[in-house]
């Protein structure tokens, strides 16, 4: 791997250095594979011999720059103990788009864990929604630990940084919020076709300066001595209801 890129890799581990360049990476043949085909532009791609044999496909008709690297080169430069297959460097969007507010949206109040923010990217993926709005406090959507747990669904949700507080009001939206000592979730027997569901911080719950903003606080029963669900988890049990109950 030629020095340059290597070194430049390297930096992109660090948000600073993501947004200076305004570039980030993924790694493994899934998401790789996805991101060729996806809307984003690739700045290069550095594959092993076994990855170009298998997906030559997927980027017969590339314009970026492209090198043949071994294994052990991948696993230096990325984040990932093994891999064999791929890493690509790509460009991030010039800007955020907002989507029409014609829909559901996930919006996430100070999300710190890139793990988690990654999981939940997924679930939006999985119940079909395109957009997450993040607080400008929620971890960086670019983060390695972030689209490696995203498994490519980045490439389908988009995000939006904002001011929630300023936010929520304009949209005219219904918003429910996850907290504990809410209403029954499982009481509620019908959602609109469009809203925001909120989700707040790991540790700390939902501001106090957003609660006015809820239209419902809606909590998950618990039936055990659990003190409370992961964030992942607890947005998964909420996206699943509101998705059965959709009018």
């Amino acid at each position: 791997m030629q020095n340059a890129w290597r070194k430049l890799i390297k930096s992109l581990h660090q948000k600073k250095y993501r947004y200076e360049e305004k570039m980030f990476f993924v790694e493994g043949a899934k998401s790789v594979a996805e991101a060729l085909q996806s809307d984003f532009e690739i700045a290069a791609l550095f594959g092993t011999e076994k990855f170009f044999q298998e997906y030559n496909s997927a980027f017969s008709n590339s314009n970026f720059y492209t090198e043949t690297v071994k294994r052990a080169d991948l696993e230096q430069v990325g984040t990932f103990q093994t891999n064999e297959y791929a890493l690509a460097v790509l460009k991030m969007p010039e800007k955020q788009v907002l989507l029409q507010p014609d829909q559901w949206f996930l919006a996430l109040a100070d999300i710190a864990d890139p793990g988690n923010l990654g999981t939940i990217i997924r679930l939006a993926d999985w119940y079909g929604i395109q957009q997450i709005i993040c607080s400008s406090q929620t971890t960086d959507w670019y983060s390695p630990k972030t689209l490696n747990a995203s498994m490519g669904s980045f490439l389908r949700v988009k995000p939006y940084y904002t001011d929630l507080q300023d936010f929520i009001p304009k949209t005219g939206l219904k918003t429910y919020g996850a907290v504990l000592g809410g209403t029954n979730l499982h009481e509620i027997r019908k959602f609109e076709k469009k809203g925001i569901l909120l989700m707040g911080n790991e540790a700390k719950g939902i501001p106090a300066l957003l609660l006015p903003l809820l239209h419902s606080q809606i909590s998950i029963p618990a039936f055990g001595q659990a003190e409370s669900l992961n964030v992942a988890i607890a947005t998964a049990i909420c996206l699943d209801h509101l998705r059965q109950k959709m009018t």
